[in-house]
């Protein structure tokens, strides 16, 4: 059939509040224009991430029945260990409370003033990390991937002659290789079998560990099952493992690709690296069997990994967000292309033209958005990523709107909703204006900066 249903059906339901137009102008307004200081009963389809927002299945509420909430040895932890490593087999897995608790954890060691890590795009935490470190946080991604109207099958890839090159002038100053799939910030873009193989041979070939952020693995052994060359009959358990194979370790937020709330881990394969670990965890989150969790989190995360690598289910959860991106592209609205995993990419730079990037264009059609219909997305552009850590400001490569979709949570009328308040929004775009930040942290700033609109 050409409709990919939803391989599920709903159990239990919450409800969306309806606002005005004049409402969401208020409290986008009292908001200091920030999204992220909205409160989310505010919102009728909220696409701020995909982070933690997905619908746990009744296997999932069940297995948090069976959580052991024992300080120390807990059964739980042994079911997560075990879940993790049937897909990701670390010598050392280290649970902590999101994905990036591990990331601290990671840098916090190995990072230090002076140094360099390559990725082929970091994203926001895993950025504030290395830098609160004092270390340089470096993209490498290929020539595709900066250019989102350009179709490529692996837009996420690194440019491993870049990797290379760095490798050869700098290499003494990397602690680490670190590969994102899916590649976030580079548009939700897939990266395939290939590249991070010859990612981690480069890394080997000068004695560095090679480290995979590794929140959204089955979209990315999705999208290589599709597109790359002899993985089609493969399962993507086989191709997930395969994956993993190759790395020294691994960060993960189980709060996008293991359906969990909360939760997260650190894998390891360097004994000495991962004792220092569990002693930095025992500091900052807790013992080493719940690193800040509770057991029925590490049930959950247990279950969503045996769930997640089902074909139905990924199958549908692509083909939601290409179904967007088709219809958004048929609107004349630039979408990244092709459709990432987990959200819709809008190039908000090429569609208001009129809107400097110093003005914030993504973030100014984010702003617009919630205004036409409620719905709240994410910048991924100049105010996430223009300030350097020297406190100077520069235009991002690419100013998007993220539009995330939360796991198993909306359905194709909210689908075509998100179409419907883009197609209102197209006759009067020439009309939305930039803003200018009127205060910011000094990290990280987009979580809780405040705007003015020009």
């Amino acid at each position: 059939m050409k409709t990919i249903i939803e391989p599920f059906r709903i159990k239990s339901v919450e409800p969306i509040r309806m606002t005005t137009r004049e409402e969401r102008e208020r409290l986008l307004r009292a908001a200091g224009y920030n999204l992220f200081k909205l409160h989310s009963d505010d919102v009728l389809i909220d696409l701020l991430t995909d982070s933690g927002t997905s619908a746990m299945s009744a296997a999932q509420w069940g297995a948090v029945m069976t959580g052991d909430e024992s300080y120390a040895g807990a059964p739980s932890f042994y079911r997560f260990e075990a879940a993790v490593r049937d897909l990701m087999d670390f010598k050392h897995i280290i649970p902590a409370h999101q994905g990036r608790a591990a990331e601290h954890l990671l840098f916090s060691l190995i990072a230090n003033p002076g140094h360099v890590i390559p990725s082929n795009t970091h994203f926001d935490t895993t950025r504030g990390n290395i830098e609160a470190a004092g270390a340089e946080a470096l993209d490498l991604p290929i020539a595709e991937g900066k250019v989102p109207s350009l179709e490529h099958p692996f837009k996420g890839n690194m440019d491993l002659e870049a990797l290379a090159r760095l490798m050869d002038e700098r290499g003494d100053a990397v602690p680490c290789v670190m590969m994102t799939i899916t590649n976030n910030a580079g548009g939700g873009q897939p990266v395939s079998l290939a590249n991070i193989r010859g990612a981690a041979e480069i890394a080997h070939q000068h004695g560095k560990p090679f480290f995979i952020d590794g929140c959204r693995f089955a979209e990315n052994a999705w999208f290589i099952k599709l597109r790359e060359d002899s993985q089609q009959e493969r399962s993507i358990k086989d191709i997930v493992r395969d994956t993993f194979a190759v790395a020294d370790g691994m960060t993960m937020s189980a709060k996008k690709d293991a359906f969990a709330n909360i939760g997260g881990w650190l894998a390891l394969n360097d004994d000495a690296l991962a004792e220092q670990a569990r002693t930095r965890l025992i500091q900052t989150e807790g013992f080493p069997t719940y690193g800040g969790l509770a057991g029925r989190d590490l049930d959950a995360i247990a279950q969503g990994l045996t769930e997640i690598v089902d074909e139905d289910y990924l199958r549908y959860r692509v083909r939601t967000n290409a179904y967007i991106a088709e219809r958004l592209d048929a609107l004349g609205v630039p979408v990244m292309k092709p459709a990432g995993g987990h959200a819709v990419f809008v190039d908000a730079r090429e569609w208001l033209p009129h809107i400097p990037p110093l003005e914030y264009p993504g973030h100014a059609l984010a702003c617009a958005l919630y205004e036409e219909g409620g719905i709240r997305g994410c910048e991924i552009g100049t105010v996430m990523f223009g300030r350097k850590p020297d406190g100077s400001e520069e235009p991002a490569r690419m100013d998007l709107v993220r539009l995330a979709m939360p796991r198993r949570v909306y359905t194709q009328s909210h689908a075509d909703y998100i179409v419907e308040v883009f197609e209102e929004l197209a006759k009067r775009k020439d009309e939305i204006r930039g803003l200018k930040i009127v205060k910011e942290p000094p990290m990280m700033r987009h979580f809780t900066a405040e705007f003015k609109r020009l």
